[in-house]
């Protein structure tokens, strides 16, 4: 296949830019936008990066990227720009042996060079295996085998990492040659990305064929192993037109999204979405959080668009930063559930609702509140363009008859942001989509206007007396309660009741994990919940999470499962009969 001719456009260039507008022109109107949408035929040889990303970068001066420092340190490069970088990159990596198919895992924070590469590897139809920095050597080696890794990008610090991982695979190191911040020398053998600055800047021939794989996610493993999610050169780069559409990003727009690199939701939010719209990308480094620092930046910055999860609003609440950043227009949360206190606060000081989204790692954004739409304090919202849900029996398979059930997609109009499947893992790929669904594993409700509500994953819901007990709307009620921060329920075995509603809290600051304190979340619960919910049991407690940050529920009710069995009761927990004084 030839490189791109910049007299002619590739007719897949024409379709998604058309698909794009037409969603930009019914921003507002979701109704509409759903009802007339249709995913884009971009052909069989499209090439996001090369026939999206440089058509939109040729001779285009707009800030594409803008990084700032905790130092106060900052960097802007324009589309045309990264154009010319991604060029030099992808032409030195294909002279040192990247092909199409090869697995390139990319294990960078947020340093310029993680979009060069992102970039570099679409363009060669390689292969992109985004990995978090937080990751160990075992966890790396079960990477790097699994996916047949044939080269790995990283700091110097993070090449450390890969002494003792074993496998057929070149390292390539960034900042090797001392840049600042780096500090550390690139491991033996490992090449230097900085020699990538001489390779020259055209466009390489393209070889994509539009299902070819283009990127492998792992999941962040709530519940298991993690699954290795393939997707293709239309499912993530073509597919994020629906997330573009739920965040409500447009050309000029400055966005921001808080989130890890190496995970879904940064290629969903700081690279995908908002490089689709025209926008530009703001990101702003920090070691440690700092509510009044991360306001100011969004005022200075003019951010538009402002995403970050549930966790990062909730320590906004509690840092009491009231003040609005000007520019800001749109808010939103993903990453899991967002509960109406939050959304209710920040409306009360910002006078802007946060619209929560819905999607996993094996798709692009499903379900969300999108602009303009009146917004039901802690429901997903409605399915977005192109997205068609079916809420499901998980027991019958069929389309549920009370509104309530697993949240499915119909596979008879298969939406094009949908994974390919498990790489390496037939088996699986069956069963997720066995029925004529593809099967998310998360439970909702749907009211008579369309309106999903999440109820909890199929593995976390629990009954308890012959009710099914929802954790989110348990832990949505204590984060209502000053003293709490955090909150992970899960039902404890109980011989009368089945299970009995045990919450794990993480307090807010200043707050002593004490008799007063427990009673005092206990008696909140207790006015609060209807009695088949109330919390029974309560526990202050680090909770256990994914490196993306999610609970880890599992762990919680194993260790619950494993008191029973054992016939103890944790040391930190406190039970309602331990207080007589406590209203039945």
């Amino acid at each position: 296949m030839a490189a791109i001719d910049s007299t002619r456009e590739h007719a897949g260039t024409i379709a998604l830019r058309a698909a794009r507008d037409q969603l930009l022109g019914l921003r507002t109107d979701g109704a509409r936008a759903r009802a007339e949408f249709s995913w884009p035929d971009v052909g069989a040889d499209f090439n996001w990066a090369q026939h999206w990303f440089d058509v939109l970068a040729d001779g285009n001066d707009a800030a594409a990227l803008w990084i700032v420092e905790e130092d106060g340190t900052e960097a802007s490069y324009s589309y045309a720009e990264m154009r010319e970088r991604s060029n030099r990159l992808a032409n030195w990596l294909r002279a040192e042996g990247v092909r199409p198919g090869d697995a390139v895992m990319l294990m960078l924070g947020n340093r310029v060079e993680l979009w060069d590469s992102m970039l570099a590897v679409l363009k060669l139809g390689a292969v992109i295996l985004p990995s978090s920095v937080v990751l160990g050597p075992a966890e790396l080696a079960d990477r790097v085998e699994r996916a047949a890794v044939r080269f790995v990008i990283a700091d110097p610090t993070d090449a450390a990492k890969f002494a003792d991982v074993s496998g057929e695979y070149r390292g390539i190191c960034v900042g090797a040659a001392g840049a600042p911040g780096d500090g550390a020398a690139a491991p033996a053998g490992w090449l230097d990305m900085a020699d990538a600055a001489s390779a020259p800047a055209s466009a390489i021939p393209n070889t994509v064929g539009s299902q070819d794989p283009a990127l492998i996610y792992f999941t962040s493993g709530t519940t298991s192993v993690p699954k290795m999610v393939v997707h293709s050169h239309l499912s993530y780069p073509v597919g994020h037109l629906s997330t573009m559409y739920w965040i409500g990003v447009q050309p000029g727009d400055v966005h921001m999204a808080i989130s890890s690199a190496g995970w879904g939701k940064h290629a969903w939010s700081s690279l995908f979405a908002p490089w689709i719209a025209g926008a530009t990308v703001f990101v702003y480094n920090y070691s440690r959080f700092d509510a009044a620092a991360l306001v100011a930046q969004l005022d200075r910055a003019g951010v538009a668009t402002f995403c970050a999860p549930p966790t990062v609003w909730r320590m906004l609440i509690q840092s009491e930063v009231r003040q609005k950043p000007r520019g800001l227009r749109e808010l939103l949360s993903a990453g899991e559930p967002l509960n109406p206190e939050v959304i209710a606060r920040i409306r009360e000081w910002w006078g802007l609702d946060i619209r929560d989204g819905y999607g996993q790692t094996e798709t692009t954004a499903l379900i969300g509140n999108t602009p303009g739409a009146p917004l039901t304090p802690g429901a997903m919202g409605h399915p977005l363009p192109g997205v068609s849900v079916a809420i499901v029996d998980p027991i019958t398979g069929a389309p549920s008859t009370t509104g309530e059930g697993e949240i499915c997609l119909d596979l008879s109009t298969r939406p094009l942001n949908l994974m390919t499947g498990y790489l390496g893992d037939d088996a699986r790929t069956r069963e997720s989509m066995r029925g004529g669904y593809f099967h998310t594993g998360d439970v909702a409700s749907r009211a008579d206007d369309g309106t999903l509500t999440f109820i909890g994953r199929t593995d976390d819901i629990f009954k308890s007396s012959d009710y099914k007990v929802s954790p989110f709307e348990v832990e949505s009620i204590l984060i209502e309660h000053p003293a709490v921060a955090e909150a992970a329920v899960v039902g404890a075995p109980d011989a009368t009741r089945l299970n009995i509603t045990k919450a794990y809290i993480a307090l807010a600051a200043g707050v002593a994990p004490d008799e007063a304190t427990a009673l005092a979340v206990l008696a909140h619960a207790r006015t609060s919940l209807p009695p088949y919910m109330r919390v029974r049991r309560i526990e202050f407690f680090e909770l256990p999470k994914t490196a993306s940050g999610k609970i880890r529920r599992v762990e919680l009710r194993q260790r619950e499962v494993d008191a029973a069995d054992a016939g103890v009761r944790s040391p930190g927990e406190w039970r309602d009969e331990d207080f007589p004084g406590l209203k039945r």
